[in-house]
């Protein structure tokens, strides 16, 4: 055979890829698989697709992979479509994927779940929740300009809270440019000043309400430093901004209504206050002037004079006490001088004196003598007790060549006390030993 029958592996791979490319049943494959060696890569996503006897390559490139509304996990099962194609370099064949969703649950639903579990386990839905302000003076709405939410927002206010001032932040609700839009509106109210923010829009599919199921908006709502009241859908729609804003109403009507309070009614309360007020105010001044009649015909001052009346008794007692004491200080001096003049000299009684101390010194020395005999007698006498009690004490008897034998601090008094083998210690005059008995004579 003529070497130009032979093909290269380029020529016979570009032919087998115009084959796949030019067959229309390849052109558009819905395929089921489950997703194989998956890793987020930052543009275009290469992966697998297989089932339980057969797997083929797949590529998603970056701008179809930004459709998708959910995250593919390794080992999910989806529903692709897309065309088969032949990559030359390897020689092998794979789908180029254009559509990717859950298989058995909406791409949507499987989105939503994913989002709300990411954010419920960051605490987004648990934090601490801003009260609505009970007078607001601007409410800022994000929502459509040309929908029913707003005009119904707006007569529930104008009807309800007329003096608050409502500002509109035009916003798109629906389609590719509404989370963009959303977020942008948040953004700029959060900048400005704002007692209370409202957000939303009317029913649709979830679908359509969607923008306000992104992630974007989701922290978006979270940063405001406002309240901010989500009002989407119907009240069975829950949206990830219905979850993480600061209180949800379930419809346009019942956001402005938490918004706002009923102006008559604070009037009528502000009414009854101005009358409890009054009453209290009148009962006060009533009870005042009671108090005042009843000072005025009081005692004091219907006799002033009573009131130091108790003073002077007292100081006219005190004046007395002072006078007795005064009298009493000169009586004792004068006493004392008495005595004095009338008292015999002292010299009369020197030689008393002077005999009596050579009587004191005697018995002194008489004294000390009889308490040094007492003590040498004493130390006689336990002399002698002491030395008869080392002619009786056992350590003597010791130095004179005896033992005394004990079993675990048990002196050893007869034979029965011991048995062969057992371990005995002597206790001699400078220590213990220690001996093993080998013999027990017991005599009679």
């Amino acid at each position: 055979m003529e070497k130009q029958q032979y093909l290269s592996i380029s020529g016979l791979t570009k032919y087998l890829k115009r084959k796949f490319d030019a067959d229309p049943y390849l052109e558009k494959v819905f395929l089921t698989g489950e997703i194989s060696n998956w890793r987020l890569r930052p543009t275009h996503q290469y992966f697998s697709l297989k089932d339980d006897n057969a797997k083929i390559n797949a590529t998603m490139f970056q701008g179809n992979f930004k459709k998708v509304k959910f995250q593919p996990e390794e080992g999910m099962k989806v529903l692709v479509t897309g065309r088969i194609s032949l990559y030359g370099p390897s020689g092998s064949y794979q789908i180029i994927v254009d559509s990717m969703q859950p298989d058995g649950v909406g791409a949507l639903y499987q989105a939503y779940e994913q989002l709300k579990q990411k954010l419920q386990v960051e605490g987004l839905f648990d934090r601490p929740k801003k009260s609505l302000p009970r007078f607001p003076k601007r409410i800022a709405v994000i929502t459509s300009p040309s929908g029913a939410v707003i005009r119904d927002i707006i007569t529930t206010t104008q009807r309800r809270y007329p003096i608050a001032q409502l500002v509109l932040y035009p916003a798109v609700v629906q389609g590719d440019n509404a989370v963009a839009s959303l977020v942008e509106r948040l953004h700029q109210v959060a900048q400005a000043d704002y007692d209370v923010v409202i957000i939303g829009r009317g029913g649709g599919s979830i679908e359509d309400l969607w923008p306000f199921n992104e992630e974007a908006v989701a922290r978006a709502i979270v940063s405001m430093p406002m309240p901010v009241i989500s009002s989407v859908g119907h009240e069975t729609d829950t949206t990830i901004a219905d979850l993480v804003a600061d209180i949800r109403a379930a419809t346009p009507t019942a956001a402005a209504e938490l918004a706002t309070p009923r102006l008559d009614e604070e009037i009528i309360n502000l009414q009854q206050l101005e009358s409890r007020l009054q009453t209290a105010m009148l009962n006060r001044v009533k009870f005042a002037k009671q108090q005042v009649a009843r000072q005025m015909n009081s005692v004091v001052f219907s006799n002033p004079q009573r009131l130091y009346d108790g003073y002077v008794q007292r100081v006219d007692l005190a004046n007395e006490r002072l006078i007795k004491a005064f009298q009493q200080r000169i009586a004792n001096a004068n006493n004392r001088y008495q005595l004095a003049t009338h008292r015999i000299p002292l010299l009369q009684y020197r030689q008393q004196i002077v005999q009596l101390v050579k009587h004191i010194n005697v018995t002194d020395r008489q004294l000390i003598q009889a308490s040094s005999q007492i003590l040498k007698d004493k130390q006689q006498q336990v002399a002698k007790q002491m030395q008869a009690l080392n002619l009786v004490s056992p350590l003597n008897i010791l130095n004179r060549g005896y033992a005394l034998a004990s079993i675990d601090g048990q002196v050893i008094k007869r034979t029965t006390d011991v048995e062969i083998d057992e371990q005995i210690t002597l206790r001699v005059s400078d220590g213990t030993v220690t001996a093993k008995v080998t013999d027990i004579r017991k005599e009679s």
